[in-house]
């Protein structure tokens, strides 16, 4: 054995105490009021004040950039094409009364028909509405988190300074932070649902269940500092029903499971995020698949229709684009979730990027990258909206009651409404696409024939 010095000792005393008070603050401040689901208050302060500071560091920067005589914005925001909403068959008339002369009723081919094609090409590729999708939107003011402006340039020594305090703060406190609470919130889950697991079947099972999930998940939005606001709880998914929402990221589970009791849907993976899934499933009916079984669609759809005709078990949470878009648009739904006949209780998410990207690019970030920037950015904030149930009308394919429902949910949450599916993040575009432009033109020429053959 060896004594320690006076100084080592003060140093280790220091520590220990350092510790405490830290685990001390986190049980009292952050831990106790999720698992009663009540809030000081402290995140909106914080954030009010992270408000005044990207204000001040904006105007800073947009008088420097004056100063400089240097563009300090990009000349367009969504988009360099003007576009109308106007149909193939209304272009092709403008084409011809501009070109030829001739009317639209001409029953031959007319070479200049060729332009509307060529042009709808080149506007498609200088001004891809699909691929953009799926990069970050880029900011007009600086968050000090990184160059959000493409323009950004050193402007002074004092923004310089409040940025590498800013990384100090990120780095230094909430990220040892945040990691201690994500660490906590998922042994808890780990922990809680085992042992609720073991209990029989009944009321009192349900009710453990319940709170200990949604005790976790708050703990889990907490190490996100997580800002979230729920706008008409009246209208929660209820039981035997499907809840849909447009997919940003994979925070999405835990923004909405922390307000709400779902039975998850996913494939079944290994390592922790499979030692998570075995611990839930034992508390409580989530469905589980294996990777064989996720391609079978008609076995997705019998479990699902399954579960959801049970009016006991708690409604299903599913993102039915099937993958990340960058929380500017919604893009297809799949038709699986709308064809089993349930209730669907549409949800909106919109995240606000100055205080931290949500947006998840699986492209070009790993998942333990991802969430590194999650957790050193300044917060998460975002709105939740709840959107009264609908229904497949008996006049409606399930695609029909799909689109219905991703038009609203992107009115709702204020997003682009695209048609386009969000496979093409990874796929070529399917031959389906392109064939049903030929056949609006086909279609076109032919009913002239047809026409005239009449007359």
């Amino acid at each position: 054995m060896f004594l320690l010095l006076p100084f080592d000792s003060l140093v280790v005393n220091l520590l220990g105490i350092s510790i405490t008070v830290l685990f001390t603050l986190l049980l009292v401040f952050i831990i106790v009021p999720a698992i009663f689901g009540v809030s000081f208050g402290i995140r909106k302060v914080y954030m009010k004040t992270l408000l005044k500071i990207f204000q001040w560091a904006t105007l800073r920067i947009e008088r420097g950039a004056k100063e400089k005589n240097h563009p300090l914005y990009k000349p367009y925001v969504n988009g360099i094409i003007a576009k109308e909403p106007t149909s193939l068959e209304e272009e092709i008339k403008e084409i011809r009364r501009s070109g030829s002369g001739k009317a639209l009723d001409t029953p031959e081919f007319e070479l200049s028909d060729i332009f509307y094609f060529c042009r709808k090409g080149i506007e498609t590729i200088m001004d891809d509405e699909v691929t953009k999708r799926f990069s970050a939107e880029e900011l007009e003011s600086w968050n000090l988190l990184s160059r959000t402006n493409y323009n950004f340039q050193y402007i002074s020594l004092r923004l310089t300074v409040l940025w590498g305090l800013g990384v100090l703060i990120r780095y230094c406190f909430l990220l040892p932070l945040r990691i201690a609470l994500a660490f906590t919130g998922i042994s808890l889950l780990v922990t809680g649902t085992t042992v609720v697991g073991y209990l029989p079947n009944g009321r009192c099972k349900e009710f453990l269940s319940k709170h200990v999930h949604l005790m976790c998940y708050r703990i889990c939005v907490r190490a996100l500092t997580a800002i979230i606001t729920y706008h008409d709880r009246e209208n929660r998914p209820r039981n035997g029903g499907i809840c849909v929402a447009n997919h940003t990221s994979p925070i999405d589970v835990i923004i909405l499971a922390s307000d709400g009791y779902y039975a998850m849907v996913g494939q079944i993976h290994g390592g922790l995020m499979g030692v998570i899934q075995r611990a839930m499933v034992k508390a409580c009916p989530h469905v589980w698949f294996e990777r064989s079984e996720v391609k079978d669609r008609h076995l997705v759809a019998k479990r699902l229709t399954e579960h959801v005709q049970d009016k006991s078990k708690l409604p299903i949470l599913i993102f039915p684009e099937g993958t990340c878009i960058n929380n500017t648009s919604v893009m297809m739904f799949k038709k699986g979730s709308f064809e089993i006949g349930a209730t669907v209780y549409p949800v909106a998410i919109k995240y606000d990027p100055q205080f931290g990207d949500a947006f998840w690019n699986s492209s070009k970030y790993g998942m333990v990258t991802y969430l590194l920037r999650m957790m050193t950015s300044w917060a998460i904030v975002c709105s939740v909206w709840y959107m009264p149930p609908m229904t497949r009308q008996p006049e409606e394919d399930a695609v029909q009651f799909a689109n219905r429902v991703k038009s609203a949910i992107a009115r709702q949450g204020g997003l682009v409404d695209l048609l386009w599916d969000g496979g093409l993040k990874r796929e070529k575009v399917k031959d389906t696409f392109k064939e049903e432009q030929q056949k609006l033109y086909s279609k076109m020429i032919v009913g002239n024939h047809e026409d005239r053959s009449r007359s």
